[in-house]
């Protein structure tokens, strides 16, 4: 990714690109902390692992919450999935938690931590990834990037939390490094492990599949099917058992069948008996080095995206492996070409709607198909990143290669496309000083177009001013947002309620804020400032911060992590990564 320091360029794309050393051992685990104060209450609730071992989550509620004028207006909450920034010592040890925060509109308590849930005897997971969105009835799955462990918690009852499963290494052997999820109608849910699996050697998928890999945060990764209770439901496979190009997609050490299968980004248009992920990188030997590695293979930066049939829930068959286009940039660096580091993808929501987009964080760029049940989807590029900066910096405009593309989601409604940009690519004068962007397209002329889609960057004009042919994208909005540490905003979430005239939440397809989150992975150099803001978007998709979301000790806008004391006590500072808005059952229609 993008580096504001002096170290070279491929030290940069090495910070940016290792989602994790993934080399580490789960962390020791430890008692839980002492409770916090007389200002807040204590719940627990526990669940058991495969292997018998009980995992503890402890709310700290502030005490105000179970009073009658609290209760007495009906709450919308953010949920942040938050890592402790320091281990803390054996006796008294930082854990890792989700942040309950107040995202009521209107109200005095709007932006304060209400309750954090504390993982007492599960340290130092390095919290990553949510779903996308959560729906009511639904568990949220929430995955420990160095841990290997994914977490499900019931959110029934905000806000208050409680753990309804634990899946554990031992669960996942196919794969490593959980990353993200998306939940089924069943309340089941596909979670991606972009590392492969845990022992080097053949791994034998549910469907009795068998494929050789590299071991713990190698190749190939996988899917999994998970239930609300935690349990692993199915391994799947994610790589071609044909094998790929070993040039376009090396390994280190190299497989005997090679494979780009990292995958990161999944999204499931269950009508369409769809799921869509994309390779993002081969993660263990990216850990930054000093010096910097001179040898760093482009291609271990991939640029796949890959196309299940679900048809069988429990059994989703590889139907196609696309790989992403060159653009017309032609950089000097191949690590910044635009289909490098494909880390995220998007599906359209309607049902006369087929495409899906994906978008690449070392390549700055915006990919879409219109059709993601064609056998073999076209994808082509429809945005550069590099027309949002000049629109924002006519002079001195950033580059776009390498600026640490992340969260992206089409609106409900299939109107816009909601981006994060961590900041600015190598190169770019005074990179230092260029914060986070979170912008917005607009998709209505694209859609529109249906399977006779025109649009095509590959002229050099395109790329600074958008496409020129009718049905391209536009620029809607951008919105700076104010980070000028190592890191930026990586993730971010649509509120999708609406508080509806009976005084009960409703959800709503008309998308009017968006919280997004400063921070990467702080191991591989990109950290972020610890804030999480909030956004506002208006009818035409313009953005505004919103200002009085804010910090409940500071009164500036967005809600920073960096605080000495929680609801659980003074624990210091964290980084809060996933997050995704949630109310509980009784005040949602």
């Amino acid at each position: 990714m993008l580096s504001r320091s002096s170290s070279s360029r491929r030290s940069r794309m090495a910070a940016f690109c290792a989602a994790a050393t993934l080399l580490a051992a789960l962390a020791a685990a430890f008692p839980s902390g002492r409770s916090a104060d007389a200002d807040t209450y204590e719940i627990r609730s526990t669940a058991t692992g495969s292997d018998g071992r009980t995992y503890t989550v402890t709310n700290h509620l502030v005490a105000d919450t179970r009073t009658a004028e609290y209760r007495r207006i009906r709450r919308e909450y953010l949920l942040v999935w938050a890592g402790a920034d320091q281990a803390g010592t054996p006796d008294a040890p930082n854990p890792d938690f989700i942040a309950v925060i107040d995202a009521t509109r209107g109200t005095p308590g709007y932006g304060r931590v209400v309750n954090t849930a504390t993982l007492d005897d599960a340290l130092g997971n390095e919290p990553h990834h949510m779903q996308y969105t959560w729906h009511k009835g639904h568990r949220i799955y929430a995955g420990g990037l160095l841990s290997d462990t994914t977490f499900v918690f019931d959110v029934s009852k905000l806000p208050q939390i409680r753990l309804s499963g634990v899946a554990q290494p031992a669960d996942t052997p196919c794969g490593s490094a959980p990353d993200a999820f998306w939940v089924l109608r069943d309340g089941t849910a596909y979670g991606t492990n972009m590392g492969g699996p845990d022992v080097a050697g053949p791994c034998r998928y549910s469907n009795g599949d068998v494929v050789v890999g590299n071991g713990f945060g190698g190749t190939p990764g996988q899917v999994v099917r998970y239930g609300p209770d935690g349990r692993v439901l199915a391994q799947v496979r994610a790589a071609d058992l044909a094998g790929e190009d070993p040039k376009l997609c090396p390994s280190v050490p190299a497989l005997p069948k090679a494979s780009c299968a990292n995958p990161h980004g999944v999204q499931v248009r269950e009508d369409l008996d769809r799921m869509i992920t994309s390779d993002f990188v081969e993660v263990r030997n990216l850990l930054p080095t000093d010096p910097p590695p001179t040898d760093f293979d482009p291609n271990l930066l991939r640029d796949t995206v890959r196309v299940y049939d679900i048809a069988d829930r429990g059994d989703p068959e590889l139907l196609s492996v696309s790989r992403l286009p060159v653009g017309p940039r032609r950089d000097a660096d191949p690590m910044t070409a635009e289909p490098r580091g494909a880390m995220e993808v998007a599906v359209t929501n309607k049902p006369w709607h087929r495409g899906a987009f994906a978008s690449t964080s070392g390549g700055g760029a915006v990919y879409y198909t219109p059709d993601i049940t064609d056998p073999s989807p076209r994808w082509r590029e429809v945005y550069d990143l590099t027309s949002v900066f000049t629109a924002l910096y006519p002079t001195g405009t950033p580059t776009a290669g390498a600026s640490g593309a992340g969260w992206m989601q089409v609106s409900p409604d299939d109107r816009y496309l909601f981006h994060v940009v961590v900041g600015a690519g190598p190169g770019t004068p005074d990179s230092d000083r260029v914060p986070g962007t979170l912008y917005v397209l607009d998709l209505h002329k694209l859609l529109a177009a249906g399977p006779d889609v025109q649009c095509s960057i590959d002229t050099l004009a395109e790329v600074s001013q958008g496409g020129a042919e009718p049905d391209c994208p536009t620029l809607a909005g951008a919105l700076p947002i104010a980070d000028v540490t190592s890191g930026g905003p990586h993730w971010g979430a649509l509120d999708n309620f609406t508080l509806g005239g009976d005084r009960r939440y409703h959800e709503t397809e008309r998308i009017t804020r968006v919280a997004t989150s400063n921070y990467f992975v702080q191991i591989t150099g990109v950290d972020g400032n610890h804030q999480v803001c909030m956004a506002l978007v208006d009818h035409r998709g313009r953005l505004t911060q919103d200002t009085r979301f804010v910090d409940e000790a500071k009164r500036t806008p967005c809600v920073d992590f960096n605080r000495d004391r929680w609801p659980h006590g003074e624990h210091g500072h964290a980084r809060p990564h996933g997050l995704v808005f949630a109310v509980a059952d009784a005040d949602l229609r």
